[in-house]
């Protein structure tokens, strides 16, 4: 079902500044999908980790999921976000979506270490486990529309993500390191969005056989060249490639070619997203609706693997062929629990934060209601053009 036929969620509203109908935002099931789909990926890559060091096959999917999942979801995000001056609004959901939850689960972070570990350091510079994505999104919603001014923004962005990996001194304070080493994926989708290369292209229309034969044997040869070539990617340390968090010659690229390495990656991260997107559903399923509340599984999620990846459980865990198995169907049963509207209600103050009290106009943390998906998966609103009621008319 392509984007233009999917039903209104409500009846067309009029629409006071046109003299048209606005018509209500429609969610995509497609997105949905997609963005269920990453954070999947995103709870298996976290949960698989210990297994890494004492199987090849867990190391091979580890590298497969770590070679597009955040590539992946940074281009959704891209995607629903805007290259206009921001509005009032639209800054303060910067603050009440993405940088008080930061502050809120930093917070518990440090409590957690405190308690299970005896020792903690509360430092709002360094993010602790998955939090950096939050304070990466914030700023590439910050510098968008400083990037749409430029000509070619995309070469700008590869420019920047290739050479931030030479300096030294970009690290992952702030999670600057990994911001800009993931910026042109970000662009990327904003990319595809204004140029309406979805719609143009008709993307997300019925898919042609071929294309799933594709994406399946793209994963395919991805997924053999990660398990064949596992000793290599292990000398190489491809691992910590795939992070965007480091210099290059930290991890060992000490060679002046080693930005060719990270260009190489960034090129198998699309081809891998596009193979991925490729092989999504277009249509509502029952596990579609889960796709609006990834911020929850997002946040949480840390908190239900961190003492099995403490206790030592899944070190050691042999067999693979028994245990590998058991950790993809426990992190797809983690993300759909989190996403529950049980836990929604329960975490809500925590991950929708709205603090009118924190803003000079009270308003603005309330005006647009809870928003579970920051990473969006709304359409923008579309006016229907209806001709205007002649003022005389109204005596």
């Amino acid at each position: 079902m392509t984007e233009s036929a999917m039903p209104a969620a409500a009846a067309p509203l009029p629409s006071p500044a046109t003299g048209g109908v606005a018509r209500a935002r429609r969610r995509v099931p497609f997105w949905d999908n997609a963005r269920f789909a990453c954070i999947v990926l995103v709870v298996l890559g976290h949960a698989v980790q210990r297994l890494t060091y004492d199987s090849d096959i867990a190391l091979g999917l580890y590298l497969l999921v770590y070679a597009f999942h955040m590539p992946a979801f940074a281009i959704i995000s891209g995607y629903f976000s805007k290259s206009d001056a921001p509005t009032r609004t639209q800054m303060a959901r910067v603050v009440t979506d993405i940088l008080l939850p930061y502050v809120i689960f930093e917070g518990l972070w440090s409590l957690t270490k405190l308690l299970v570990e005896g020792q903690a350091s509360a430092n709002l510079t360094e993010p602790s486990w998955t939090l950096w994505f939050l304070l990466a999104l914030g700023i590439f919603r910050l510098t968008l529309p400083y990037l749409a001014l430029l000509r070619w923004p995309l070469l700008w962005t590869v420019a920047i993500s290739i050479g931030a990996g030479y300096v030294p001194n970009i690290d992952s304070t702030f999670s600057l390191s990994r911001t800009l080493g993931l910026l042109p994926f970000f662009a990327l989708g904003w990319w595809l969005r204004e140029h309406d290369i979805v719609a143009r292209f008709r993307l997300l229309a019925r898919r042609p056989w071929w294309l799933l034969v594709c994406g399946f044997a793209v994963f395919a040869v991805a997924g053999w060249a990660a398990w064949f070539f596992v000793d290599g990617w292990r000398d190489m340390n491809l691992r910590e490639w795939l992070f965007y968090d480091e210099n290059y010659a930290a991890i060992g690229g000490t060679q002046w070619w080693a930005g060719g390495v990270r260009l190489a990656l960034m090129a198998v991260a699309i081809i891998l997203s596009a193979a991925f997107f490729a092989l999504l559903p277009r249509d509502s399923h029952w596990w579609t609706h889960f796709g609006q509340y990834t911020m929850y599984v997002y946040l949480l999620h840390s908190f239900v693997l961190y003492p099995f990846r403490e206790n030592g459980l899944l070190r050691n865990a042999e067999p693979t062929w028994i245990w590998l198995p058991l950790v993809i169907v426990g992190s797809v049963l983690i993300a759909l629990g989190l996403a529950t509207k049980p836990v929604r209600r329960v975490f809500r103050p925590l991950i929708e934060p709205r603090p009118s009290w924190l803003f000079a106009d009270p308003t603005l943390a309330r005006r647009e209601g809870h928003r579970s998906d920051p990473t969006g998966s709304r359409r923008p609103r579309e006016v229907a053009r209806m001709p205007r009621a002649d003022p005389r008319q109204n005596g």
